[in-house]
């Protein structure tokens, strides 16, 4: 019996209330794959039960043969244990246990299904939209051009109830198309990450000639470009008196929060290049922080980031690339 299996029986098991709250401790995925288990475990018999959960069979009441697993307990459990964030879990769900229209797209990227559907007629992609879950569907809808974009929202929300005739024949028309598509596995190549790699290992006049050159046409790629050519982590190469340059610009709650999520080799350098008092006030005001959101902690590091982007634009600061060390002599 697999551990998916187990816990679906341990859930169906408990009263809805403490099913919800040992739900709601699981992530999103654990949640879809345990719900889908229930939904489609039917009639549970009182032996499997019985060998899941002998703990808690003195503290259960209930006879423990009998409890049927059904969509609507699935539903329920989701619904409860994520509240407003469960519509994605739930859409997904859906797709893997019922026979959904154009269920066979959940394994494709939107963005290969744009590539088939966005010469269709608006009101051939507002069908298939309709019956995809939201968030999939919201990412075709951000890839087609904006006049398109309107009409087919115009249509999603004007639609009704549809012919089943049309349906099918729609979406066995859509599926024979991308038969070679459907179930493939694609690898994910270049981007904006890779040519940060790139020119992290460049030499620096090349970077700089390459960069202005685009910041005519893309300025927006090359701050894109920037922000992961130097991480926070980064700082743990620069010297000491960069760093120390850097301090100016910087004030002491951004690095309070920054350093929350930082390595210990970093987290002591930057607290080396400051006076003990400073660096003994920064220790008692991360500690005051206390738990914070990893996303809060990432964005105040890329605000560091942005300064030290800055301060080397000035000519500030030095910041080293290339693939090896700089060498120093005295």
């Amino acid at each position: 019996m697999s551990d998916v299996r187990r816990a679906a029986v341990l859930l169906m098991s408990l009263p809805e209330e403490e099913a919800t709250l040992l739900l709601s401790l699981l992530s999103p995925k654990q949640i879809e794959e345990v719900t889908i288990e229930i939904a489609n475990v039917g009639i549970l018999s009182g032996e499997e039960q019985r060998k899941v959960i002998m703990e808690f069979a003195e503290a259960n009441p209930n006879e423990l043969s009998g409890e049927v697993g059904s969509l609507d307990l699935a539903r329920t459990l989701v619904w409860k244990s994520l509240g407003s964030k469960a519509e994605k879990t739930w859409d997904n769900v859906q797709h893997s246990i019922e026979p959904l229209p154009f269920g066979f797209l959940k394994n494709v990227d939107p963005q290969n299904l744009v590539t088939f559907v966005v010469d269709e007629h608006p009101q051939t992609i507002a069908l298939i939209l309709s019956h995809l879950p939201t968030s999939y569907g919201a990412e075709v809808i951000a890839n087609l051009a904006p006049d398109r974009q309107i009409q087919v929202v115009q249509r999603i929300a004007e639609m009704g109830q549809t012919n089943p005739d049309v349906l099918d024949f729609v979406e066995k028309g859509l599926s024979s198309r991308m038969s070679n598509v459907v179930g493939q596995q694609f690898n994910q190549a270049g981007g904006v990450k890779s040519v940060a790699e790139i020119l992290n290992v460049t030499e620096r006049s090349v970077e700089r000639t390459i960069l202005d050159s685009l910041a005519n046409d893309e300025p927006a790629l090359v701050d894109d470009i920037r922000r992961l050519m130097f991480v926070f982590e980064d700082i743990n190469k620069l010297m000491d008196k960069d760093i120390q340059q850097m301090m100016k610009n910087v004030e002491t709650n951004q690095w309070a929060m920054a350093l929350k999520g930082c390595s210990e080799e970093l987290r002591e350098k930057v607290l080396g290049n400051m006076s003990k008092r400073a660096a003994d006030m920064l220790s008692e005001e991360m500690e005051f922080l206390g738990s914070v959101r990893l996303s809060e902690v990432e964005a105040v590091q890329q605000e560091i980031v942005d300064v030290v982007r800055i301060l080397e634009e000035q000519g500030t600061i030095t910041v080293a690339s290339g693939s090896t060390e700089d060498e120093f002599i005295t």
